[in-house]
């Protein structure tokens, strides 16, 4: 019998008034990276945020994750503010989020089917957590996860022996284990080449409709934004447009991206980095 898929159901509504949030590395005397932006986004919604380097994006993906505290305004999940939460119920809503960070938090020397298996953590008790370090629980489940983005054959692989553009894509396959209704993910695409960047962003937002969870995506290729069905454009913090994909077009894109354009116009080809080499076994010379 197949198990029930975790954290399948209504998505998370997400609201902000006016909220602004400093960078994640930034001090507390820096001024706000995002500018007090006010905008909803309902439950199931697929949401890309697009924009130049530096337009805010990153914090504003950390300040949806509860990682970073509004520096102004405020923000609701499921019309909770976070912030006003007792410890418990705001661990409690955090497992309820998932976020995929440019570059995924991946032990090295840990196995693929464990560091899949590990956006269940959340909802396990730390018992059954340290077990399944060393005796995996959801074989099958793991499996299926990276089937769709084709790295089933990598199950039982050592996380050092993949790419770049691998590693990212083992980061979108715990998503679809998490127990979450809202996936936040962070510039998934930037190790991938252009056909694997289609692929596993429709992937992603199937995935995110079957179970109808609320997909928040801060890209880098705009072909592949547009896609979307909404579409919000920041610039130094500020929101600059939010409209439909399809409305997203080059006139709305050159003021977006003045100054920027190589952003928005680089098209040379992405060469996807190869996987480590194994070590060479030592040679053994005999002296007869």
């Amino acid at each position: 019998m197949r198990a029930a898929t975790p954290g399948a159901g209504a998505g998370m509504r997400i609201e902000l008034e006016q909220l602004a949030a400093r960078h994640p590395a930034a001090g507390a005397d820096a001024p706000p990276a995002l500018k007090p932006l006010s905008l909803t986004i309902a439950p199931g919604e697929q949401v890309a945020v697009i924009g130049p380097s530096g337009a805010g994006k990153t914090t504003l993906l950390h300040a949806l994750a509860c990682a970073l505290k509004p520096a102004d305004g405020r923000l609701l999940l499921d019309d909770a503010d976070p912030w006003t939460l007792p410890v418990a119920h705001l661990q409690r809503l955090r497992g309820r989020l998932f976020l995929a960070p440019q570059t995924p938090p991946l032990p090295p020397r840990q196995r693929v089917i464990t560091a899949v298996l590990a956006a269940r953590l959340p909802r396990q008790s730390l018992w059954r957590s340290l077990r399944s370090l060393l005796y995996p629980d959801d074989i099958p489940g793991a499996h299926r996860a990276l089937a769709r983005f084709d790295l089933a054959p990598k199950l039982w692989e050592r996380v050092d022996r993949l790419s770049g553009g691998e590693r990212q894509r083992v980061g979108l396959a715990r998503a679809l284990l998490a127990p979450a209704t809202l996936w936040l993910v962070d510039e998934p695409l930037s190790a991938l080449d252009p056909t694997r960047a289609q692929q596993a962003v429709a992937t992603l937002t199937q995935a995110a409709r079957e179970r109808e969870v609320t997909l928040v995506a801060t890209l880098h290729q705009v072909d592949v934004a547009t896609r979307f069905a909404r579409v919000i454009g920041l610039r130094d913090g500020e929101l600059v447009f939010d409209l439909p994909g399809g409305e997203v077009t080059r006139s709305r894109l050159t003021p977006l991206y003045a100054q920027h354009e190589h952003e928005l116009t680089d098209t040379a080809p992405f060469v996807e980095p190869a996987a480590p080499a194994r070590a060479p076994l030592p040679v053994t010379v005999v002296c007869r």
